[in-house]
């Protein structure tokens, strides 16, 4: 088959679909690969490196969507990309389909196309293979933008994470004791932050204070405890995730209100529409808005601009899955791996994932 590797379009993103030494394992198989000219070059791989793996160079995104049988993207594609997309096409990347416009899933329906979102890959026990690895990165990178949010010249309120001799740490508050959280609240424990952590899940909050041995002060995510710790938050991480399904408001514009006057919110939801009321997508070249006097960073595409280490983190994730599709077809492969078959959206011109079409359903 064709294996296409687009040049990702949206702002800042400087992550590409596959390294070339998968590049140079898929030929191995027989198949045939074409990249994007400098499609991997914020990832540090220039064209030469996927030409000596063995694949070709074109020039436009026209021609590499025209050409491909199998396309492996990172962030859903653009409206111009749609546009691109030939009838039939298998889509994989991270599509997140119930933060986007309905008319997108439209044109998948009508081009009869596969959609695999990598977000929804999920095997039987419940886990997320491809979007755990990635979550690890975005909480390691959410305590180095807050710090620097912190800052008096980008609009903070002037504070140390750490705290010094004789002034007090900064106080965090994470929403969710998942992945992101996780990785989140240990970064910010390695900067000397005092951090508490809040969840649904009472068994989630033990597996906190086992694996933290107490330093995480954790609270079950009750309103009235939401209120308690937005009272005192310096910076506010919303890391609430529902697979497939738009990401719950938990936390009120009354109680972004109790905040202190140019606090940090960090929303991680809101690749899935966000868990905060005040909350709407910023970019990168624009990642940060003022509301209800609080600094609010919203970035979908967190990850994008550590395209070198999550490139390789993305491409280990996903290659079972790409190679199985690679050596037995994609009918076969969905067939015999339950957790690709939970991450296809849309095939054969129909909504397959019982979450995505609920969320949609209550979007009329």
């Amino acid at each position: 088959m064709n294996i296409c590797i687009p040049k990702e379009r949206r702002d800042n993103e400087y992550r590409v679909g596959l390294t070339p030494a998968g590049i140079e394992l898929l030929i191995q198989m027989g198949h045939t690969c074409y990249v994007e000219k400098e499609a991997g070059l914020g990832s540090g791989f220039p064209d030469h490196t996927y030409q000596k793996a063995g694949a070709t160079i074109v020039y436009s995104g026209e021609e590499i969507y025209k050409r491909a049988d199998l396309m492996l993207k990172v962030a859903r594609p653009t409206k111009e990309e749609f546009s691109w997309m030939p009838d039939g096409l298998t889509l994989m990347g991270f599509l997140h389909l119930s933060a986007g416009w309905v008319n997108k899933v439209d044109a998948l329906l009508e081009k009869k196309i596969t959609a695999i979102g990598y977000e929804i890959v999920q095997e039987e026990n419940g886990s997320l293979p491809i979007l755990t690895p990635l979550s690890h990165l975005a909480g390691t990178m959410i305590p180095q933008i807050a710090a620097v949010l912190a800052w008096n010249n980008y609009g903070g309120k002037g504070f140390a994470l750490s705290g010094v001799p004789g002034i007090p740490p900064a106080d965090v508050v994470i929403l969710g004791a998942g992945t992101v959280g996780r990785s989140a609240a240990r970064t910010f424990l390695g900067l000397g932050a005092n951090v508490y952590m809040l969840d649904i899940s009472l068994k989630a909050l033990q597996r906190i204070d086992e694996e933290f041995s107490g330093r995480v002060n954790t609270l079950v995510s009750y309103p009235f405890n939401l209120d308690k710790v937005c009272s005192f938050a310096d910076v506010f991480v919303g890391a609430v995730l529902v697979p497939g399904a738009p990401a719950p408001i938990v936390v009120t514009r009354e109680m972004v209100k109790r905040l202190h006057s140019h606090s940090i919110i960090i929303d991680c939801s809101i690749d899935q529409g966000g868990c905060i009321e005040t909350s709407r997508p910023t970019t990168h070249s624009n990642p940060t808005y003022l509301e209800e006097d609080v600094i609010h960073y919203c970035v979908p595409n967190m990850t994008g601009v550590m395209g070198r280490t999550a490139t390789h983190v993305m491409s280990n994730a996903i290659w079972p899955y790409v190679s199985q599709v690679a050596k037995i077809g994609l009918e076969k492969a969905l067939e015999t791996n339950p957790a690709l078959h939970n991450g296809v959206y849309t095939t054969q011109g129909k909504i397959i994932n019982q979450v995505y079409l609920d969320a949609l359903e209550g979007r009329k």
